[in-house]
């Protein structure tokens, strides 16, 4: 199944220092979904200043237990990150499949 995730970041004052704390961490774990083929697109989410404030994911992964899982150990909500996280089943256009 695959799955939209939308993390939106704090507002507070140090939110964009947790988020830059776990950032390669994230990453590294991104690149370790994206090569089992579990993670199929990724995007920061910016403000109008261009700051990022969130992210945007979309998995394929086998169930919505398999992405509460993924989120128990993702750095964005282990580093309280994101203080606001939405998932909904999606489905990837014809034209952007793997």
């Amino acid at each position: 199944m695959q799955f939209l995730v939308l993390g939106y970041d704090g507002k507070d004052e140090g939110a964009i220092d947790r988020r830059m704390a776990v950032r390669e961490a994230h990453l590294a774990l991104g690149d370790t979904m994206r090569s089992a083929g579990q993670m199929l697109y990724a995007a920061a989410m910016l403000t109008e200043e261009g700051v990022m404030c969130g992210s945007m994911i979309v998995l394929d992964v086998a169930s919505r237990a398999a992405v509460d899982e993924w989120l128990a150990k993702e750095p964005y909500v282990t580093g309280k990150v994101w203080e606001r996280i939405e998932v909904m089943p999606c489905k990837v256009g014809p034209s952007f499949q793997r």
